[in-house]
């Protein structure tokens, strides 16, 4: 047993874990050689944090650089801390990182904390910290946002985070489940998970390659709580699965990933939609949203459940009650399948359609390198300092793709590809 072995969780498969780590570096980052990564994680996750120092590496990484958070650490600062904390960020860190993204450093971040670790501290508290956060990141984040470079998202199995997902579990039962349903989604409980993933990026190319062909100007929703018309950004461009970043490296952002998706126009968004599924957000569950639209703008907002969190993640700035992004993902796909609510976006988001506050990506533009950030916002696209996904997809949901004259075509019927 290697040294890396031994301190995995008896929960977690080792091979799994190893083959997560190996996708993670040659399909979510496709690291060349000489390339630095930039790397966050919760500390728990060192174990995977050091299969993918391994697999990089060997890959031709020139520095792994990781950054470690912790749950106690974090809850210290809200039982703790003067209330000046709040309104701060580090950032000189955020700098940093912002440099390391202009010399084309790669960015992998490992999710796995508890997703309701804050959710008995202030909720004022949490708003702020987020949103001084949120502009400190801001010079990392345009990188991001951008495609600069070749970034991923994985997960690791946390004990705190299973024990969310099954609540009925002991922490060991839990924490194998949670492995388990992230190793499946994440496509590493089969032997050749980088082949499986070429496949996977084959058929959602497809997918892309079909809306782009339509250039449709807008998509209609109708169902349950739900007749809405999404008008689509001027030259708007469909994505998924694999994209190729500003730097020339064809990578996956996110794993695991079902949808294609693109940028809506900020300003051309009309009707009503429900939420399908829960929200986590901040320790916040957020439920049976219900939202209308007029001229791009929400200006009505209500939910059962974390109403105020809702209204607080609104009022961030102008772009929060826009929308940054709109994606398409069959009722059918391997997360909904499972009947697990993750409590994590990264998950969450690829079990039904949904829609997206704040930021877009101009990555969805045609020739969006190019494009300045006047003119991706004269095309429709929005500016914010969030990006949240939620979830307005199920079976009883119909889509309809409108065209430039008015003429439509069936996109999703009952939840699936039409």
């Amino acid at each position: 047993m290697t040294p890396s072995q031994h301190n995995i969780p008896m929960a977690i498969d080792p091979v799994k874990l190893d083959r997560l780590a190996e996708v993670a570096v040659k399909v979510g980052l496709r690291l060349k050689a000489g390339q630095d990564l930039f790397l966050t994680a919760p500390v728990v996750a060192l174990p995977l944090v050091r299969r993918i120092a391994e697999h990089a590496y060997r890959a031709g990484a020139g520095l792994v650089t990781p950054i470690l958070s912790d749950e106690e650490v974090t809850l210290a600062r809200y039982r703790f801390a003067g209330e000046e904390s709040f309104d701060r960020a580090p950032g000189w860190l955020y700098d940093g990182v912002a440099k390391a993204f202009a010399d084309n450093t790669a960015r992998l971040a490992i999710v796995g904390d508890n997703p309701m670790l804050l959710s008995g501290e202030d909720a004022a508290k949490v708003a702020r910290a987020n949103k001084a956060n949120s502009i400190a990141y801001q010079p990392a984040l345009e990188k991001i946002a951008g495609f600069d470079i070749n970034w991923n998202i994985i997960a690791y199995p946390s004990v705190s985070w299973a024990k969310q997902v099954f609540p009925g579990e002991e922490e060991d039962v839990a924490a194998t489940k949670l492995a388990d349903a992230i190793f499946a989604a994440s496509r590493v409980d089969i032997d050749d998970p980088v082949a499986a993933w070429a496949a996977h990026n084959a058929k959602l190319r497809g997918r892309t390659e079909w809306l782009n062909g339509q250039r449709f100007r807008a998509l209609h929703y109708s169902g349950p709580g739900t007749d809405l018309t999404i008008g689509l950004a001027d030259g708007h461009e469909w994505q998924g699965g694999a994209s190729t970043a500003k730097n020339g490296i064809t990578c996956n952002p996110n794993i695991p990933t079902e949808e294609v998706f693109t940028t809506p126009h900020a300003r051309r968004v009309d009707g009503h939609v429900a939420s399908t599924k829960p929200l986590s957000y901040q320790g916040t569950l957020i439920d049976g949203i219900a939202v209308r639209f007029e001229e791009g703008r929400i200006v009505e907002a209500s939910a059962t459940r974390g109403e105020a969190v809702l209204n607080k993640v609104l009022d961030t700035d102008e772009g929060a009650r826009r929308l940054g992004e709109v994606a398409l993902v069959p009722h059918s796909s391997p997360i909904s399948k499972s009947g697990l609510l993750f409590f994590n976006t990264l998950f969450d988001e690829n079990a039904a359609c949904h829609i997206a506050l704040g930021q877009c990506y101009s990555k969805c533009f045609v020739d969006g390198a190019k494009l300045t950030p006047e003119q991706i916002a004269a095309q429709g696209g929005n500016k914010s300092l969030i990006h949240i996904d939620w979830m307005i997809g199920s079976d009883k949901i119909d889509i309809d793709g409108v065209r430039a004259d008015g003429s439509r075509a069936p996109v999703f019927r009952k939840g699936e590809w039409a």
